[in-house]
């Protein structure tokens, strides 16, 4: 696994020499219930990114430095919480990119917090359009919506001595898509004391590893299917 943060400037100008895709994990900074560090999503974004099967099926990914801020104004009155906005985070991403390119043959931007889609998809559509060779992933689980059995099984699998299971209980268990317009209008601590937007209780390691599996997987075919044009895996 190349790691960015590891190199310095002469060992990344001989692997970009042979063409290289840059993998930028984008998480947030926000409250996940009283069981979960505010770091889940970017934890979870570095996890995908930094796993050993990475580096063997894709050896030409470089791995960014983790951004751990984004858009999360949802989750505004819970301790903890940093966001930088909708607007902050679009010109963060296309101004990165706009930097990476004079580097990498490419850039894939992996985004593991929801609220963070809309700006991601403005920026990926701008910088389209000036013809950056650039691409956005995002991981497709089924399952609670935040802070819930999905996300905790993850940090399980992940980060087992940061998540306080004793902690754990169920926030609102209803459809993200049926309490959507209660968040927009008065965001998460309006529909959950706690900020669990799920049931925690029941996470497992075991699923976590499964669900982290699956995901790497799903980013795997992402990045081969994608036409790098100039890259040399």
């Amino acid at each position: 696994m190349t790691s960015l943060a590891q190199l310095a400037w002469p060992d990344i100008a001989s692997i970009t020499d042979r063409g290289a895709v840059l993998l930028v994990p984008v998480g947030s900074t926000e409250q996940h219930g009283p069981h979960l560090p505010v770091t889940t999503d970017t934890d979870i974004a570095v996890a995908i990114v930094s796993h050993r099967t990475i580096g063997i099926r894709i050896p030409h990914a470089v791995i960014a430095p983790a951004i751990p801020y984004g858009s999360c104004g949802e989750h505004a009155g819970f301790p903890g919480t940093l966001s930088i906005g909708q607007a902050a985070t679009e010109l963060v991403l296309v101004e990165l990119v706009r930097s990476a390119s004079a580097t990498f043959a490419a850039v894939v931007v992996v985004s593991t917090h929801g609220g963070n889609s809309e700006p991601v998809e403005r920026a990926m559509a701008l910088l389209g359009s000036e013809g950056r060779n650039v691409r956005t992933w995002s991981p497709r689980w089924q399952g609670d919506a935040h802070a819930g059995h999905t996300e905790t099984s993850l940090m399980l699998a992940i980060a087992p001595d940061r998540v306080r299971l004793e902690s754990a209980a169920p926030g609102d268990t209803r459809t993200l898509a049926s309490i959507l317009p209660e968040l927009r209008a008065g965001g998460v601590a309006s529909v959950s004391p706690n900020g669990v937007l799920g049931d925690p209780t029941m996470a497992s390691p075991d699923e976590g590893k499964r669900l982290l599996t699956s995901a790497v997987d799903d980013l795997i075919g992402f990045v081969e299917s994608c036409d790098f044009t100039g890259v040399q895996p």
